[in-house]
């Protein structure tokens, strides 16, 4: 239910009145005989009268204006308060009828919690169909699931400088189905929790749910829905589930006794096991509007796209000639007054990993064009390469998952792919669980000053890092083990990190944090500031076990080694305080330890 309020009349300068001229600012005492004085004297009265009517048609206009824009706030007001009251009556009437179990109310209602969930990443699919059984009390609903996309094909990417590029290392086959099976149960799950948690009048004994893709069926090549998982769950036996602790594949398949495809890749389907056209009643569906893919777009209507996204985002843009463009596929202008200013904008309609040479190119256009900011908008994404050099510096990299986001966001459409709406794998819609597992050991760190930071961790055997992947930074935030993960802070701490030291590979021999300057909050500022630090050492519960003093930072510095744990024969982790800075900030510090950065 909405509150029946609006904004109150907020008439802003029309509701000072225009101040009337005062006859006394206009006596005058010039002159020295009687008939200049009386000159004077009238001349100061034509002014004061040509001054008051003056002030008197501007105030008469001003209360017309301020008459008008009160009956327009008026007739605004009504409009907003009948909109809250006919949406108000909808969920009551609603309700009512979910109450009485009338079936296109109980679709609506459960329609409506699916969809304004925010569990959800941008940009998921939300197509439904649904049908509800009275008698069974069971909603039957077909739900829509993010294709074989959503897990990128790339496992890793690595910066070469010697040829200038970054070269990707492909995800194994076998581990990209297990990731989309995983994804798919837990969409599933998702569906039942949210539906079961909104069904507070017990309209719902039991829920059978099928998640589909559309595609072509690979034994007819007709287009459709293609079903990669069906479950039918009661009530009780799901309340009984714990989710944050389930493997979502065993849980689906297992203990609610549902079906996943063995090989949604290749879109093996499932058998569903009830449909909503047999629930005997008026299937409702929503959301299977058609997106544009931007993969298959025309260049210069994607281009067009893009300056219309600058444009919803309140900014002015238009697209370049393409014969001489100077490296610009849009100028925008943010008239925000301080951190706006010209912004070139470069657009590249990929399928793999940006090179760097990329965004060295619009750095150098940024330059050259004497603008404010470049930003690089993209299909793909980026390697850590491009991410290390453009960082501190004016420059945005926009991957396509955060085009994708974008778009939605300001009213535009567009997605990525046949079988999804996002290239890149986004955070998976799971119940977050409480508690980390048993072997994690969380570091959360703490230092005195007002200085931003940004800690990170490199896994390492001696003093080289064993890959580009395990460089854990803002914008690499685990490792691909998932030993090592960036996790929120909580309150004293400014940045915490969780470890599995057992988990940690076999040829690691040393775990490094390292903090440095984050270049774009504070780009003059060095580690002085950066005084009384520690590490605090907490269980997976996050009750504090113990603390560990690092250094002081030092004027000039920008970067700093924290300190490292390192392996000992006996396999147990011994801390050795670092101390080591870098006046050239986290790219110089990285490529100490075989990080390749140009």
């Amino acid at each position: 239910m909405r509150h029946e309020e609006v904004q109150p009349f907020a008439p802003g300068p029309l509701a000072q009145p225009v101040p009337m001229p005062d006859f006394n600012q206009y006596q005058t005492q010039s002159g020295w005989t009687a008939s200049r004085r009386a000159q004077a004297q009238a001349e100061a009265q034509a002014r004061f009268e040509r001054d008051w009517h003056t002030a008197q048609a501007a105030e008469a206009r001003r209360q017309q204006q301020l008459a008008s824009y009160q009956q327009e706030y008026l007739r605004w007001a009504d409009a907003q308060l009948a909109e809250v009251r006919a949406h108000n009556a909808g969920v009551v009437a609603v309700t009512e009828g979910v109450r009485r179990r009338d079936p296109d109310s109980v679709v609506e209602y459960f329609s409506a919690a699916l969809y304004a969930s925010t569990a959800w990443p941008e940009g998921f699919p939300r197509q439904i169909a649904a049908a509800y059984d009275p008698a069974a009390r069971q909603l039957v609903l077909d739900w829509e699931l993010p294709g074989y996309s959503i897990v990128p094909e790339v496992k890793s990417v690595r910066y070469m400088s010697a040829v200038d590029q970054d070269k990707e290392t492909p995800r194994p086959v076998g581990q990209r189905r297990a990731l989309y099976r995983e994804v798919l149960a837990e969409c599933m799950l998702l569906v039942l929790h949210q539906l079961f948690a909104a069904d507070d009048l017990s309209a719902l004994e039991s829920v059978a749910l099928n998640g589909f893709v559309d595609g072509h069926d690979p034994t007819t090549g007709r287009p459709g829905h293609i079903f990669l998982a069906t479950v039918m769950a009661p009530r009780s036996s799901f309340r009984e589930l714990h989710l944050a602790q389930v493997d979502a594949g065993s849980c689906l398949a297992d203990a609610l006794r549902g079906q996943l495809s063995a090989r949604p890749d290749q879109l093996t389907p499932v058998r569903p096991s009830r449909r909503p056209q047999d629930a005997g009643n008026r299937v409702v569906a929503h959301g299977n509007d058609e997106e544009p893919d931007l993969y298959a777009m025309d260049p210069i209507a994607f281009e067009n796209l893009v300056a219309d996204l600058f444009r919803a985002m309140g900014m002015q843009a238009v697209t370049t000639q393409r014969s001489n463009d100077g490296g610009v596929d849009v100028d925008a202008l943010d008239p925000t007054p301080i951190r706006g200013g010209k912004i070139v904008v470069q657009v590249k309609r990929y399928r793999n990993t940006v090179p760097p040479t990329a965004v060295r190119d619009l750095y150098g256009t940024v330059q050259d064009a004497g603008a404010n900011k470049g930003v690089l908008v993209t299909t793909s994404g980026f390697g850590p390469g491009s991410h290390t050099f453009a960082n501190g510096k004016p420059l945005e990299l926009i991957s396509g998952s955060e085009l994708v986001d974008l778009l939605h966001r300001h009213g535009l459409r567009g997605r990525l792919g046949e079988g999804g709406r996002q290239a890149a794998a986004q955070p998976r819609p799971s119940v977050p669980p409480t508690r980390l597992p048993d072997d994690y050991s969380v570091l959360g760190m703490s230092w005195n000053g007002s200085v931003a930071l940004d800690v990170c961790a490199l896994v390492c055997r001696g003093s080289r890092v064993l890959s580009d992947d395990h460089f854990v930074f803002f914008n690499n935030p685990q490792t691909p083990d998932g030993s090592v993960r960036a996790l929120p802070a909580a309150a004293p701490d400014k940045a915490a990190i969780c470890v599995s030291f057992d988990g940690l590979p076999e040829g690691a021999d040393r775990f490094v944090l390292v903090a440095a300057i984050d270049p774009e909050v504070n780009p003059d500022a060095d580690l002085s500031g950066f005084t009384e630090a520690c590490i605090r050492l907490l269980d997976p519960g996050m009750a504090e076990q113990g603390r560990l003093e690092v250094s002081d930072g030092r004027p000039s510095e920008t970067a700093l080694v924290l300190g490292s744990f390192r392996r000992r024969s006996s396999g147990d982790w011994d801390f050795v305080l670092g101390g080591k800075g870098y006046a050239g900030g986290l790219e110089e510090l990285v490529q100490d330890y075989g990080i390749e950065v140009e």
